[in-house]
């Protein structure tokens, strides 16, 4: 994994002065600071945790990435209904991105719905089918500008190493 976020870091990220960078016990954007790049910041060392992150890099707009955290809530562990179909409405875009990453490096996915204190999520089953349909449109439609930079970075290095 260390050689695709090299890459991807390298090529793709530093235009736009951030890093992704792995080994933290929760996931978190910072902002850029003045000569400071901008960081994604991943769980431990997972791959899915950093393409996740990922995706919601490339759907947060040029005022949020000037934001810790794209200035988003988040709701632990543990959301109520209510506040977990929020996280649905917030999550279709990122996870249908992160699919995209997925597909490109060969790697399994799934929807990921993060409230496991709460073992009875209503919606889940909708939600799958709203990030299917967006990963479809993607699909047919083109993946945004940074998402697509990531895809096609990916893709190829994944092509010039195919062993990984």
């Amino acid at each position: 994994m260390r050689r695709w976020l090299n890459a991807l870091n390298d090529s793709v990220l530093n235009h736009y002065r951030t890093r992704i960078i792995g080994g933290f016990a929760e996931p978190f954007y910072k902002a850029a600071t003045g000569d400071a790049f901008a960081e994604i910041r991943f769980t431990h060392d997972y791959e899915r945790s950093a393409l996740h992150e990922l995706g919601h890099w490339c759907v947060a707009g040029e005022q949020r990435r000037e934001q810790d955290d794209y200035g988003y809530w988040y709701a632990p562990d543990g959301r109520d209904s209510t506040q977990q179909q929020l996280f649905f409405q917030v999550e279709i875009k990122p996870q249908a991105i992160e699919r995209h990453f997925c597909s490109a490096l060969g790697i399994p996915f799934a929807v990921s719905v993060d409230n496991l204190g709460n073992p009875a999520i209503e919606g889940v089953t909708e939600f799958g089918h709203a990030v299917d349909d967006c990963y479809a449109g993607y699909s047919g439609n083109g993946l945004p500008e940074r998402a697509s930079e990531i895809y096609h970075c990916l893709a190829r290095w994944k092509s010039a190493d195919p062993g990984v």
